[in-house]
């Protein structure tokens, strides 16, 4: 819990601003100064606190802003522990007196009024609101000075707790009360510490929400949170209670990246578009080359603070445990963000998204066409270092562009975005190699330049929900189909069998690619390696065809082989340079390591939890979904193979579901 000021702003009220501006209440503190604030949040269900008095402390507060008392009505108890599991907090008004039969009884003053919250103890230890009914029968107002015995209490407990003798007409502190996360002992807000370099972010940064935005949000992430406790999220507030950033990731999501961490890309598309919603998406790449969500969040400011926190609260969310490579824009402060959280990642700049640039910061230039020609040609054709760098010189001389301050920037961070300085780096297929490849935003198409972050919500579940029917047609298909050979190269019977459809779709490129190099010659030998030069013919604009030579390395004792235009780092698969030296040595199969499992079509079922970890903590909530989600996966493929599967598999689930229910009613 997190100790606020009562005259900071709350935080997710229903047409909040997030300014101090608006309806306050004043209070006198006892000195003549008069302080303003806001009424603490409302009661919400999913709310959640350590202990049942701070649930009653909570709803007290409430309640005394509001301008009514309350009182504990109903409690249930576990008989054999006498431990109180449930609780219902009412209004003081609730109910009705017993008739009495005093001569003279006192005057009736409840009137059934319906206001309350029911809390219920989970796992043990946390009291959670599992029902509200805000409205009264009866005349509320903080205005009308009316004394409850709740209120009482609050008060002689503050006094209880002063020091000095002073007078006390408030309490000026509470605990805000907020929904939890599945982080293993995190609140769902950012609780970093000062040593973690958060301290220092700009307070006036925060992001800008219209009205109900907030609350749309908030009730987004509650809704989800009680349908999922392995639903994730983080949000960061100023010292006024404003939302600053947030960050959230859905249990599917988490589940993805422990098959797919080796590369992430961090996409900002709406930053950097100065969209309505300042969101940052963390995206990896699927065994059938999709894209897939891996994280989100709403920035409220371009700083390398709010970058450093968005990172820090991802790694969170995924158990700290990093990717092999980073790919983002061409951004400063996410730069230096990563190389603090992440500096151990390969950390690239997006090629495509560079070149996406060069008509808006080349087009006004004198031989705009040519200059562009020359460009695509060093970043896209240069196969070696060296003729990456004559290429661009040559382009700066002739075009005279030594004073481009955007040529002189890229040229100087040329080694992580230039793919001829990246050819060690494994890319999972995710940047553009080629000049008539383009990437598609993961969200491409529910967001606009001006939807709303309400808007957002909305279509958030819409978007993934078709994203993951795709993964899903595509896991069918690819266990079902069998796959047009359009050779008879044994390399490609051996891989129809093994790749999923997409992957072998792709690789099937490269073995009818191999019919258009010729004249594989062995150039030299030293020891065990072999060099040759591989020629090829390739298109040039469409038409013409030019003569390109490819050196390809070939270890001869363990079958190791290296090409020089290093698609296998790229793209994930072998090329047609290096299919052709295979075959020129008589090699009939793609030597295994040349295989890599996340693009095999029963990579999730023979995948390990523990894969490439040694710490893992097995008492984690968010080990146990994700490891009986994979151990589900393949009951639920081999139920979807036949009607009498299907039946056999819904049946056993359903029993297994019963099974639940009555371990839940016997703790009750």
């Amino acid at each position: 819990m997190e100790e606020v000021c009562l005259n900071s702003e709350p935080v997710f009220e229903e047409g909040d601003e997030y300014e101090l501006e608006g309806d306050f209440i004043e209070h006198d503190n006892g000195t003549g100064e008069t302080q303003r604030r806001k009424d603490p949040p409302a009661p919400t269900v999913g709310l959640e606190f350590d202990s049942f008095d701070e649930a009653y402390d909570f709803y007290n507060i409430y309640g005394k802003e509001q301008g009514f008392g309350i009182r504990v009505s109903n409690s249930w108890f576990r008989s054999k522990r006498k431990e109180r599991y449930r609780a219902k907090l009412s209004c003081s008004s609730a109910g009705f007196k017993k008739k009495s039969e005093a001569n003279n009884p006192r005057p009736e003053t409840r009137t059934g009024c319906p206001a309350m919250v029911v809390i219920r103890l989970v796992d043990s230890k946390r009291w959670r609101i599992v029902e509200v009914e805000l409205e009264h029968n009866h005349q509320v107002s903080p205005q009308i000075k009316r004394f409850y015995k709740s209120h009482k209490k609050m008060i002689l407990a503050a006094k209880s707790a002063q020091p000095l003798p002073e007078p006390v007409t408030e309490i000026h502190t509470i605990k805000l009360y907020r929904t939890p996360v599945m982080d293993v002992g995190s609140n769902g807000y950012s609780n970093f510490t000062e040593s973690e370099g958060l301290n220092s972010i700009d307070l006036s940064k925060h992001l800008e929400l219209k009205e109900g935005d907030a609350h749309a949000v908030y009730n987004y992430f509650c809704r989800m949170k009680l349908m999922n406790p392995n639903f994730y999220y983080l949000m960061d507030l100023d010292d006024d209670g404003r939302l600053r950033n947030v960050f959230w990731a859905d249990a599917r999501s988490r589940a993805a990246y422990g098959y797919f961490c080796d590369t992430v890309a961090v996409d900002t598309t709406c930053l950097s578009n100065k969209y309505e919603i300042p969101l940052i998406s963390f995206v990896g790449v699927n065994h059938h080359g999709q894209s897939v969500l891996l994280g989100c969040g709403f920035l409220g400011h371009e700083s390398v603070e709010n970058f450093v926190w968005m990172l820090r609260a991802w790694l969170k969310c995924m158990l700290g445990q990093p990717p092999q490579v980073l790919i983002t824009d061409q951004c400063k402060p996410l730069q230096i963000a990563v190389s603090e959280v992440i500096p151990n990642a390969r950390h690239c700049y997006c090629l495509w998204y560079i070149m996406q640039k060069v008509p808006e910061k080349l087009g006004g230039l004198k031989g705009y066409e040519a200059i562009k020609r020359q460009l695509h040609k060093s970043v896209y054709k240069s196969l070696k270092i060296a003729e990456f760098e004559t290429s661009w010189a040559e382009m700066i001389k002739c075009h005279e562009l030594g004073e481009n301050r955007w040529l002189q920037i890229l040229y100087e961070d040329r080694q992580m975005w230039v793919p001829v300085y990246l050819k060690d780096t494994f890319f999972s297929g995710m940047i553009p190699i080629q000049e008539n490849e383009s990437l598609t935003a993961f969200f491409d198409g529910y967001v606009h330049k001006h939807t709303s972050f309400k808007e957002f919500v909305d279509k958030y579940d819409l978007a993934l929900h078709r994203k993951r029917m795709k993964e899903v047609v595509a896991d069918l298909e690819s266990r079902r189909s069998s796959f047009e050979l359009k050779t008879k190269c044994n390399f490609e019977v051996q891989l129809c069998k093994v790749y999923t459809k997409e992957i072998f779709k792709r690789f099937q490129l490269e073995v009818e690619g191999m019919y258009s190099c010729f004249n594989t010659r062995q150039v030299s030998v030293n020891g065990p390696i072999i060099t040759y030069i591989v020629k090829e013919r390739v298109e040039v604009e469409g038409k013409e065809k030019e003569v390109r030579c490819y050196e390809v390395l070939y270890e001869t004792t363990q079958v190791d082989i290296r090409c020089i235009c290093s698609l296998f780092n790229y793209k994930g698969y072998l090329c047609r340079h290096a299919l052709n030296v295979l075959n020129y040595n008589g090699v009939e199969e793609v030597p295994s390591r040349y295989i890599l499992p996340r693009w095999r079509k029963d990579f999730k079922c023979r995948y390990l939890l523990h894969h490439g970890s040694s710490n893992i903590d097995v008492y984690n909530p968010v080990y146990w979904h994700n490891h009986l989600y994979k151990l589900a996966l393949p009951v639920a493929e081999e139920g979807a193979q036949s009607e009498e599967h299907y039946k056999t598999t819904l049946q056993a689930l359903e029993e297994l579901l019963n099974k639940f229910h009555l371990v839940e009613d016997t703790l009750v």
